[in-house]
């Protein structure tokens, strides 16, 4: 069995990316799912402008949840700009009705805002009230990116952790996975750094200090963060198999999912043992949406 926390889909592929590629339609990823072997996947709304060339909303990823019974797990998103624009919005108007629709958590967020903007943080507020996961995408810059904005060292995402601490945050995206080493520099903050990871990453440290974040370990920058250096990867994955979930961010019928089998060869090596491989691909996403 495998859980993937991380999937985007359009009831119809319409306009290109500038790439030409789409999204890849429910049908689709069926497809990839049964090929790598995933059982259900976790489908995140894109609501935000930043981030994506093509809009799907919570109601459209519920629906395509419900005409595919046991395959797709909705989330639901909201920009925290929603409605008024303001820090008094009441955010937990919008996560009440959807939780009642049967969303397990919120995300992708990827508003360009600041990480400790007002109105960010009045929607952590409400999904924390709540018990509501919520998936980041984390940014390096106002402009030109996509996702929450945080400094080198990820200081704001520390703030929240220390703010918010019923709120489960999952990590996601380059400029999060880069501070897995210390030695990133300005390029690799937004890319794939390559080569042995050294001590003193920022990641290590605040996953040991909070016990309210988790990986997102999907797309290019999860499976780069424990496999460019494997014998760190595994024991990171060791250390903290029970808040790392698999994922794929699949963006594109073409993307491909070297994290399955990165993860499956591991095990079949003895490099990972069972019990973290299965928290890792299916049990720590079962516990934390609630699904058992």
């Amino acid at each position: 069995m495998i859980i993937d926390i991380h999937m985007h889909t359009v009831r119809k592929a319409g306009i290109t990316r500038a790439n030409g590629e789409t999204y890849a339609t429910p049908e689709q990823l069926l497809e990839i799912m049964d090929r790598v072997g995933i059982t259900q996947a976790v489908l995140l709304p894109e609501v935000s402008p930043e981030g994506s060339h093509c809009l799907s909303s919570t109601e459209e990823i519920l629906e395509i949840a419900r005409h595919f019974p046991g395959r797709f797990i909705p989330f639901c998103n909201m920009d925290p700009r929603i409605e008024l624009n303001s820090p008094q919005t009441d955010m937990g108007r919008f996560l009440d009705y959807y939780l009642a629709q049967g969303c397990k958590g919120l995300g992708e967020i990827t508003a360009n805002l600041p990480f400790d903007d007002p109105r960010v943080e009045n929607l952590f507020d409400a999904c924390q009230s709540r018990g509501l996961p919520v998936i980041l995408h984390i940014g390096p810059q106002e402009g030109g990116c996509y996702g929450l904005v945080d400094d080198p060292g990820l200081p704001k995402l520390e703030r929240a952790l220390a703010r918010f601490p019923r709120l489960k945050f999952l990590g996601h995206s380059q400029p999060f996975w880069a501070e897995i080493a210390p030695d990133y520099g300005e390029a690799g903050r937004n890319g794939y750094p390559s080569g042995p990871v050294k001590p003193g990453g920022r990641l290590p440290e605040l996953f040991a200090r909070y016990p309210n974040l988790y990986g997102d370990l999907s797309a290019g920058s999860g499976y780069n963060a424990v496999s460019r250096d494997p014998e760190f990867g595994y024991h990171f994955m060791e250390t903290y198999q029970d808040r790392l979930l698999f994922g794929t961010d699949i963006c594109a019928p073409s993307n491909d999912t070297p994290l399955a089998r990165y993860l499956a060869a591991a095990l079949a090596e003895g490099k990972l043992s069972l019990q973290a491989y299965e928290k890792i691909t299916w049990r720590n996403a079962a516990l934390l949406l609630r699904l058992e």
